[in-house]
């Protein structure tokens, strides 16, 4: 009997401590108007994105709690986040301007050799678009009707040249893009470092 009393009483002791020891803090916040505020039951949602203090039961700050940033402090505080990000990024893809300049003059290489080949074919797709068109213009002062299939090569032939048109004028981009982008890489790394360029 006096087992089960004393396991009560432990039990009740260890739900009514915690409720004491929260009831013992006090919060203090700064309301509407501008009046300091002590308050045993918490601070009103309102004035949470102020900050408040806690106190305990002899006064002292336990924990603090910052106002909330505002829009333009948010705005800063996200760009410092993602410029670290980048900074990161950066530092582990290049431990030197030297490695930027060579990670530059490969990308830029392949960027070449891809838009040389894209010209060698534009090259070699006017070429044949010519000889078909000079083929279909010797029907025709023969005074006989162009073959359909003779048609149909001549239009897919242009179809070629359009989109290598389309792909080479992505390729010029993405390399005046990517002079840019290193251009950019390379000035930050030698901030970073200390170098100077």
């Amino acid at each position: 009997m006096r087992k089960s009393v004393a396991a009560r009483t432990l039990l009740l002791l260890g739900v009514i401590c915690p409720v004491l020891a929260s009831a013992a803090e006090l919060y203090r916040y700064v309301d509407d108007r501008g009046v300091v505020v002590l308050d045993r039951h918490g601070v009103p949602p309102q004035h949470i994105s102020r900050g408040y203090q806690v106190l305990n039961e002899q006064g002292r700050v336990v924990r603090e709690v910052p106002p909330a940033p505002t829009a333009e402090e948010f705005a800063r505080l996200q760009a410092q986040k993602a410029r670290a990000a980048s900074d990161a990024q950066l530092l582990r893809l290049y431990a030197s301007v030297e490695d930027v300049e060579r990670a530059e003059t490969r990308k830029l290489s392949e960027l070449d050799s891809v838009m040389g080949l894209a010209r060698g074919n534009l090259q070699s797709i006017r070429n044949q678009h010519a000889s078909l068109r000079k083929q279909a213009a010797n029907h025709e002062r023969a005074g006989r009707k162009v073959p359909g299939n003779l048609l149909a090569q001549i239009e897919n032939l242009e179809k070629e040249e359009q989109s290598l048109q389309r792909d080479l004028k992505r390729f010029e981009k993405a390399r005046a893009d990517a002079e840019v982008s290193f251009a950019s890489d390379r000035q930050r790394i030698a901030e970073l470092l200390g170098q100077k360029q």
